[in-house]
């Protein structure tokens, strides 16, 4: 602003100012200016949906910055897409905002959107916004594109399946860690990783030629593991030996655990027949991504996790809202 001119303000003046320049102009986000989206179908593919929200004390931290928890809020429904093998292209907003947000968190809210929806290419196309007495609560779903009949389910496991997980495990742990202060970060590498998750999006294509079932690591990988298992109506067997954990992960048995059941990594956990297991990791690494074969599938129901050959059981399996 400059010359002392008066800006409008309130609800519709924010939408005008802050989120129409993230539609970039896509023709079904009809600017804003209505209560709904409009999409084409695309032909040859099938329209993937998914959505996560994210609750001030709950996912996280009152002084986290807003533009970083925008970013977070796009990664995380992102990862959800490149599990199922699916290309985002554009996302619908719910935003609650509490009493302490004042339109400056409002603009740096809106700049991390800006950032990534540049970076990951995507537009917004709509949503909501409310305010509330409470905590701040923002939401998003995320719409992608996969080829018809191809998406990669939970449920697509058979007995003999390896399981693998992308990257390494425990780092969203081990950053929520080093914000409470448990941990040391002098660098602020475990902060970083805990507020902006890279989305594993290079192995969307190598999932569906390859993998038989997938999910990204939020809620734990022991969890996120067990629900391809249980989608797939299968036992299955963990080796936390052989699992890749983040160095700032204890390496005893209380430690692994803990990190196994964390969340927050958003890595890929994947299941794939033992003759196209080796193929799906060495078309992960030509991605860029380390794939690790880490358990296998088998009939019965329930999961086992195994250290230094030995059965373990932790507390919880992974992160649970009830």
């Amino acid at each position: 602003m400059s010359g002392g001119e008066d800006r409008p303000t309130g609800e519709f003046a924010d939408i005008a100012r802050l989120y129409r320049p993230l539609t970039r102009g896509a023709a079904g986000a009809l600017a804003l200016l209505d209560d709904a989206a409009v999409l084409p179908s695309r032909p040859g593919f099938d329209l993937v949906l998914t959505t996560d929200t994210l609750v001030e004390g709950v996912h996280f931290l009152p002084d986290d910055p807003l533009d970083t928890l925008a970013r977070k809020l796009l990664r995380v429904n992102l990862s959800d897409l490149a599990a199922k093998g699916a290309k985002a292209f554009g996302y619908l907003l719910t935003t609650a905002w509490s009493l302490r947000c004042d339109e400056a968190a409002r603009e740096a809210f809106a700049a991390g959107l800006a950032s990534d929806g540049e970076a990951f290419d995507i537009d917004l196309l709509g949503g909501d916004t409310v305010s509330t007495p409470g905590p701040l609560s923002v939401g998003a779903a995320l719409l992608g594109w996969v080829p018809t009949g191809r998406m990669v389910r939970r449920g697509g496991a058979a007995a003999g399946d390896r399981l693998l997980v992308s990257g390494e495990v425990g780092k969203g742990w081990a950053g929520l860690r080093a914000r409470q202060g448990e941990l040391a970060d002098p660098d602020g590498d475990l902060t970083r990783l805990y507020r902006l998750p890279e989305p594993r999006l290079a192995l969307a294509e190598v999932l569906l030629t390859h993998a038989s079932a997938a999910a990204d690591v939020s809620d734990g990988l022991i969890a996120d593991a067990g629900h391809l298992a249980t989608a797939s109506g299968l036992a299955l067997e963990i080796d936390l030996d052989r699992v890749p954990f983040h160095a700032a992960v204890p390496s005893d048995a209380a430690g692994r655990l803990a990190a196994a059941a964390g969340g927050d990594d958003y890595e890929i956990v994947c299941a794939a027949p033992p003759g196209a297991a080796a193929a799906l990791i060495a078309g992960a690494a030509e991605a860029g991504v380390a794939l690790t074969d880490i358990g296998a599938f088998g009939p019965g129901a329930g999961v086992r996790a195994t250290l230094g050959g030995s059965p373990v059981t932790s507390a919880r399996a992974g992160w649970s809202h009830f």
